[in-house]
């Protein structure tokens, strides 16, 4: 079992089992031998046990008496669930799963930003130029422009205050991790800091319309420069 920092055994355990999980090592319908799953992890029945217990409450196993512990149907997984996400995007998303995220950014962002127009406090304003000043001191820092890029779009969830919405910073993180990841990564990325700052502009005037149109920005040029990753890996 890989170690993973910050994590105990039970942590780790369901790190693991979750990874392997969505990576589709234990397909759907497929039984989990807890057992072998102790001496393989080298870890101890209650350990396992307890693992199990929240990958269930994901979606993402059941047990039945006689049948054992199950993998469930991917239709029954909690797919919004912050570690299914991570999970997801962990390893080598595939195109189908950046596509749901970028839709689902599409639809969030530009009503978040609509009423972070409207609703934003200066704690709000605040929030977002620490976010935006982390972005511009971050230079070829890649954990630190990532953290910095999904702090500024937690800060304007946060400001439309709909506690609903905010609740979908999971979805738009692991959106913005993913790309970042991969983008930054391969050093071919276009400077969305002056996308940024027109946004944080637009959200501080007040002005619904230019808040939209600035997110609607952002999700063109991520569009574009994780089109241009493609291109350059896929090139011979």
């Amino acid at each position: 079992m890989v170690t993973l920092p910050g994590k105990g055994l039970h942590g780790q355990a369901v790190e693991e089992l979750g990874r392997r999980i969505i990576r589709g090592d234990y397909p759907p319908g497929s039984v989990i031998d807890s057992v072998g799953l102790e001496a393989e992890l080298g870890v101890s029945k209650t350990v396992v046990r307890e693992a199990l217990r929240v990958l269930a409450s994901k979606g993402l196993i059941e047990s039945r008496q006689k049948r054992g512990t199950t993998i469930r149907p991917r239709a029954d997984w909690n797919l919004l669930d912050s570690d299914l996400l991570r999970w997801q995007g962990s390893s080598a998303p595939t195109d189908g799963f950046l596509e749901d995220l970028a839709e689902v950014r599409a639809i969030v962002e530009p009503a978040g930003a609509r009423l972070a127009a409207v609703r934003r406090t200066e704690s709000d304003l605040d929030a977002m130029r620490l976010a935006l000043d982390a972005m511009a001191a971050a230079g070829a820092d890649m954990d630190a422009m990532v953290e910095a890029d999904l702090a500024f779009h937690r800060a304007l969830l946060d400001a439309a205050h709909n506690k609903l919405l905010s609740r979908m910073e999971v979805v738009i993180e692991a959106g913005l991790r993913i790309r970042d990841r991969i983008v930054h990564g391969a050093q071919r990325f276009s400077d969305s800091i002056p996308v940024h700052r027109e946004l944080l502009r637009a959200v501080e005037a007040g002005d619904p319309d230019a808040a939209v149109t600035a997110v609607e920005s952002l999700h063109v040029q991520a569009s574009r420069d994780l089109a241009a990753v493609r291109t350059f890996l896929s090139a011979p």
